[in-house]
C-alpha cells in the first residue's frame, strides 16, 4: 500500500486514523504493520464497506473535508470493479532499520550470522553469488540512479530494486535521492566479505 509522506507524517500526528482504497483483492492484513518511507504504521482493522456506510467522520478521520471529497478521490481513476475498503490504521513507531543500520559494532559472531544470511539469499536465488557484487557495487557508485546501476547488470528498475530492499532489511544499504549509499554496517560487512575472499 503506497502512502504519501504527507499522509504519513498526519498519521504519526494523530490527525489520520483512516485509509481508504479500492482494490480487486487487501493489500494488507488486520493485526499486521506497514513498513513505510517515515516508519511503520500498524494495521488495525481491514473492512469492506459500501459507500453508504462511509460517514463524514470517516472521511475526516481519512484526511478529507468531507464523504463527497473522499469519492471523489476514490473515483477520479476509473478501472475494474472494486471493492472499497476502510483501513484502520495508527503510527506504531520508527523505522527499526534506522538504528540497525548505524549499528557498526559487530562482534565476529554477529558478522559471519550477517554473512550467512547473505550467503542464504545467494543460494536462494539463480544469479548466483549477487549480495557482495550489489554491496560492492553500491559502495563504488553511492547516490547513482537506480536506473543506471541496474543497467550495468542488465537489469530494469523493476527487477532490481527488490533485491536491493533484502539487502536493506538487514541494514546493510540506505535510500537516498537517486540511488543508495553503503550504511556503517554494510560498510563493516562488506570488508568483511572481501576479506573472507580473499
Amino acid at each position: 500500500m503506497l502512502i504519501k509522506n504527507v499522509i504519513i507524517d498526519e498519521i504519526k500526528a494523530g490527525n489520520i486514523s483512516l485509509i481508504f482504497r479500492r482494490w480487486k483483492k487487501p493489500g494488507v492484513k488486520a493485526g499486521g504493520t506497514q513498513m513505510t518511507q517515515r516508519g511503520v504504521l500498524a494495521i488495525d482493522s481491514v473492512d469492506v464497506v459500501s459507500e453508504n456506510k462511509i460517514t463524514e467522520k470517516d472521511a475526516r478521520a481519512a484526511g478529507f473535508a468531507g464523504k463527497k471529497e473522499l469519492l471523489d478521490q476514490l473515483y477520479e481513476r476509473e478501472g475494474e470493479v472494486t471493492e472499497i475498503y476502510r483501513i484502520a490504521v495508527r503510527f506504531a513507531g520508527e523505522d527499526p532499520r534506522k538504528e540497525l543500520r548505524q549499528n557498526a559494532e559487530l562482534s565476529a559472531n554477529e558478522l559471519a550470522d550477517i554473512i550467512t544470511k547473505l550467503r542464504k539469499l545467494d543460494a536462494g536465488s539463480q544469479r548466483g553469488n549477487w549480495t557482495q557484487m550489489y554491496l560492492q557495487m553500491i559502495h563504488d557508485q553511492p547516490n547513482i540512479h537506480a536506473a543506471i546501476l541496474a543497467e550495468q547488470i542488465g537489469l530494469d528498475i523493476p527487477r532490481f530494486k527488490p533485491w536491493v530492499r533484502k539487502l536493506k532489511a538487514l541494514g546493510l544499504t540506505e535510500s537516498l535521492r537517486p540511488g543508495y549509499r553503503l550504511s556503517p554496517r554494510g560498510e563493516k560487512v562488506l570488508a568483511a566479505m572481501r576479506e573472507r575472499s580473499k
